[in-house]
């Protein structure tokens, strides 16, 4: 059931118990952790933190930890499946859920006793009514037994009394046949698309404010799970706008200055600024040339995979007036005259290369005089270590590594995430350039297809759901600018990596086409467990988004064929 006030029926009630954290490897559920951890130290509550990346490892976790608790609170995952089916807890266990994946599972949203859902209902749930999808079986039951004739009327009426209870039988197993018809087209509507709602850092951050607990550095961690969000296209635009301006108002609420405070400022404060800056990765901390070849949007529009995009390239810095040795030098590194007014002068020039959104709304934080991130730069430095495959490191250590790294006592490991973010979006690049200039992305009828060789350079850092979801959204777009046929720039793309040659399997991911009015709903999840079903392949529903599935190499031919059957 939907919790209506957090504060009392959520937090009050576990201050004072022990409580289990079960937290998935996203960037915005490591922000609600970090946000809760703080909360958690204020009032000195007593918890486990345990990494969870699928549903086989929060199975595993609930099974070691239940009889040392009684209060669960999940984090990113578990609204999306029926929990007490999955994890047969006993019956005073409490699940505290706060999960962005829609749509919620219908039992967890009826269930009264045991699942509380940390979920704010002002997202657009279209949650089915409960006499629609759920019955009462006893009445039923009692019904057909009151029907009955005990024998003691005489033989005529008790003829006609069998013949009318018969009738009133037929009559109401049609209407059972119906409702039942009616429930599974009510649930195949519901369940059919996986999407997004409100960020989980968002939720706790506001939980943190009501209790009037809310700090600077609390809101830093809500505008990293809400730019999280945007920058792995969970959610649409106008949704992200729209929270970034509830988050303003707490930015305007905890930086505002007095001017004479200004200077009386401790040296290793916090400053958080709202920013209207340029969609370039990580381009503080690179430098611009890197930056604009390694950008998704840039990348794409310019077509930096051709000798002609890499012309256009040349003009754009032409026409910016910027000279080659500045742009690629770091960042830091350029003359101050240059840097004043370079996000007018790259927005002008963008503008007249057809990169109408080369801008967007974002936040940046400042701690002390040097340090300075944007919220988009530290997404994908965390994320890089929490995927990190350079060490041979368990996922328990890059995630604690991770959560590390958005602490302001940590920089030097934020650092090191964008140095690793850096390879990562090198090997993007390369990887679509390649994808593109040999042909590999194959029109399968219904929808784009790309399988990565293994030996491909970088093959093993795909083998990663972010990295690998980044790389299909980078690869989907740079095609659709890049092909002519237009029926192709309006079709869904299925990736493939390997995943573990020892083992034989792939990773596949799926993702929706690529247009301006996108919702971001995604049908491969069903989709991908329709195809399995009906060609019994081999294959491991083991994320928390389902729409990236694992596969026995050997099944994926015919599973592709079910799949273009299924859609066509």
């Amino acid at each position: 059931m939907f919790v209506s006030d957090f504060r009392k029926d959520f937090y009050e009630v576990i201050v004072s118990q022990r409580v289990l954290l079960l937290v998935a490897s996203d960037v915005d559920a490591l922000c609600a952790c970090k946000i809760l951890q703080a909360l958690f130290q204020c009032d000195h509550v007593q918890y486990t933190l345990v990494p969870v990346s699928g549903w086989q490892e929060l199975e595993t976790a609930f099974l070691e930890h239940k009889d040392q608790f009684c209060y669960f609170v999940l984090l990113n995952c578990g609204a999306n499946i029926d929990l007490l089916e999955t994890l047969q807890p006993d019956e005073d266990a409490l699940f505290f859920v706060c999960d962005t994946h829609r749509p919620i599972d219908v039992v967890n949203v009826y269930n009264d006793t045991q699942i509380k859902l940390l979920i704010k209902q002002d997202d657009d749930l279209e949650i089915p009514v409960y006499d629609d999808i759920f019955r009462d079986e006893t009445e039923e039951n009692e019904d057909d037994s009151g029907n009955e004739s005990d024998g003691s009327e005489p033989l005529g009426k008790r003829r006609r009394f069998d013949e009318d209870a018969m009738e009133k039988r037929i009559e109401k197993r049609r209407q059972r046949r119906d409702w039942e018809t009616r429930r599974r087209e009510i649930l195949f509507d519901y369940e059919q698309y996986e999407y997004h709602g409100t960020s989980s850092a968002m939720v706790m951050f506001d939980l943190a404010w009501i209790m009037s607990k809310d700090s600077n550095d609390m809101l830093w961690w809500a505008i990293i799970g809400l730019t999280d969000q945007w920058v792995h296209d969970k959610i649409t635009q106008m949704k992200y706008v729209t929270d970034v301006g509830a988050l303003q108002r707490h930015v305007s609420r905890h930086n505002h200055r007095n001017e004479n405070e200004g200077n009386s400022l401790s040296i290793d404060c916090m400053r958080i600024v709202f920013e209207y800056d340029l969609r370039l990765a990580l381009y503080q901390h690179w430098s611009l040339y890197e930056s604009i070849c390694n950008s998704c949007y840039t990348s794409a529009s310019f077509k930096l995979w051709s000798v002609q995009g890499q012309k256009r390239l040349q003009e754009f810095l032409a026409d910016m007036g910027l000279p080659l040795k500045q742009v690629k030098q770091k960042f830091n590194s350029m003359d101050i005259s240059l840097k004043e007014n370079l996000r007018e002068v790259i927005d002008e020039s963008a503008n007249k290369f057809g990169m109408k959104d080369l801008r967007v709304q974002t936040f940046s934080a400042q701690f002390g005089f040097r340090n300075k991130f944007l919220a988009n730069d530290v997404v994908f430095a965390v994320a890089s270590l929490m995927e990190n495959v350079e060490k041979d490191e368990n996922g328990a250590g890059n995630f604690i590594r991770a959560l590390d790294s958005l602490s302001r006592s940590n920089l030097d490991i934020l650092r090191l995430g964008l140095e690793l973010a850096k390879k990562q979006l090198r090997a993007i690049q390369q990887t679509v350039a390649s994808c593109i200039c040999t042909n590999l992305i194959i029109s399968q009828g219904p929808f784009l297809y790309c399988y990565l060789m293994e030996g491909t350079p970088d093959v093993k850092m795909f083998s990663q759901p972010m990295v690998l979801w980044l790389l299909s959204k980078s690869l989907l777009r740079s095609f659709v600018c890049s092909t002519k046929n237009k029926r192709c720039k309006l079709l869904p793309l299925v990736m493939a990596a390997p995943l573990d040659v020892e083992k034989g399997t792939v990773i596949l991911v799926g993702i929706p086409p690529v247009t301006e009015s996108s919702d971001k709903k995604n049908f491969f999840g069903r989709a991908f467990e329709k195809a399995a079903e009906s060609t019994s392949s081999r294959t491991l529903h083991n994320h928390f988004d389902t729409s990236i599935i694992e596969l026995k190499t050997e099944d994926r031919s015919k599973f592709l064929d079910a799949l273009i059957s299924l859609l066509s």
